[in-house]
């Protein structure tokens, strides 16, 4: 591999990315009671789309007015008011030479019931995270575990998501299922105790990713990216691995292989950490069982950890970086000297102050 990899144009579908380089999806609380962010919100993005990145993907977008919210705050993109904030937004970012792709997820049992419009928590079962909601300082509601009524009404939001996207002229959806929320919920054994055709066998676990990528295929044109985030670590019970094995999450890729997706976004903490007790990393195990085109995010903030992180992958994403400095790819781009990120730095993405 050369150094100017990075640098390189790399095709996506139909799509033709200047370089390798995206911002992460970031999930922000900063809209108002309409579902619409801030506008200074909307303004990072399109300034990280003026100052180089090939990607700019939302914060997460919640999937429906029912139970999909887990936090305050959050963006929907179902009216026609969140279609035409969204809009210029998305025109702007492509103006400026890169792509836009909207993320959306369902919180699961990582909601509690007051922030949702239905006052209810859903999960695949009725179980909590063992640690307390950081938000609240309280254990976590125990979910009501979702019927098939429940699973088809969800999986019709994923889908009325993605036709406001659409709408909005995004170029790209992202179907959110790492981190512990919904999808990933169904997926983990950790999350997953049911008994019926989602649970059990690892088959019967990703029925519900199944399902919600084939109806949201069928949702939105052909020549929009389908892509799909995964992750072995959930945001509440960090320490815990959400797959039993490296074999169980290579068997999850290859049936994501055999979907109608156009890449993989896998979301580590550390790109370059080894994986499930073997000697490699997440995107080494991931590549050995798709050809799918990859992305990577985790521990990526100077050229040398974007070069290290591009070796197995196609794309690099950026998160803490490149939210808190606009110009990360000019100084990548100039091997400057950089620091590492902590997370208590980004929390200016949970607050009012405008982001830079």
């Amino acid at each position: 591999m050369g150094n100017d990899k990075l640098f390189t144009a790399f095709n996506l579908k139909n799509f033709k990315l200047r370089n390798r380089i995206g911002v992460a999806a970031m999930t922000r609380m900063s809209a108002g009671a309409d579902g619409i962010p801030r506008q200074d919100v909307f303004d990072f993005l399109v300034r990280r789309a003026q100052n180089g990145v090939s990607i700019v993907h939302t914060e997460a977008i919640i999937t429906d007015y029912e139970s999909a919210q887990g936090y305050p705050g959050q963006s929907r993109l179902l009216t026609q008011r969140q279609l035409d904030a969204w809009k210029p937004v998305v025109e702007k970012i492509r103006n400026e030479g890169a792509i836009a792709i909207m993320q959306m997820f369902h919180c699961g049992r990582m909601a509690w019931p007051e922030v949702n419009p239905a006052n209810r928590t859903i999960a695949p079962s009725a179980i909590t995270p063992t640690q307390k909601n950081p938000l609240t300082g309280t254990p976590y509601f125990v979910p009501d575990s979702m019927s098939q009524f429940d699973i088809e009404h969800v999986i019709a939001g994923f889908v009325e998501t993605a036709k406001g996207a659409v709408a909005a002229g995004f170029d790209g959806i992202e179907i959110h299922g790492a981190h512990g929320y919904l999808i990933s919920q169904f997926l983990s054994p950790y999350s997953n105790k049911r008994t019926d055709q989602y649970g059990g066998s690892l088959e019967n676990r990703y029925r519900f990713a199944h399902e919600v990528i084939n109806a949201v295929k069928v949702a939105i044109p052909d020549d929009r990216l389908l892509t799909f985030r995964i992750s072995n670590w959930g945001i509440a019970d960090m320490e815990v691995s959400l797959f039993d094995s490296a074999s169980e999450y290579q068997q999850i890729i290859k049936f994501l292989s055999q979907e109608s997706i156009d890449a993989i976004s896998v979301s580590t903490y550390d790109f370059s950490q080894k994986a499930f007790g073997t000697d490699k990393n997440m995107t080494q195990l991931t590549r050995e069982a798709t050809e799918l085109p990859l992305m990577i995010c985790g521990g990526i903030f100077d050229r040398v950890t974007a070069d290290a992180a591009l070796e197995d992958a196609d794309v690099i994403l950026s998160a803490k970086s490149i939210l808190l400095n606009p110009h990360w790819v000019e100084d990548i781009h100039a091997k400057k000297p950089l620091e590492r990120n902590l997370s208590e730095a980004a929390n200016i993405a949970y607050t009012d102050e405008p982001l830079p």
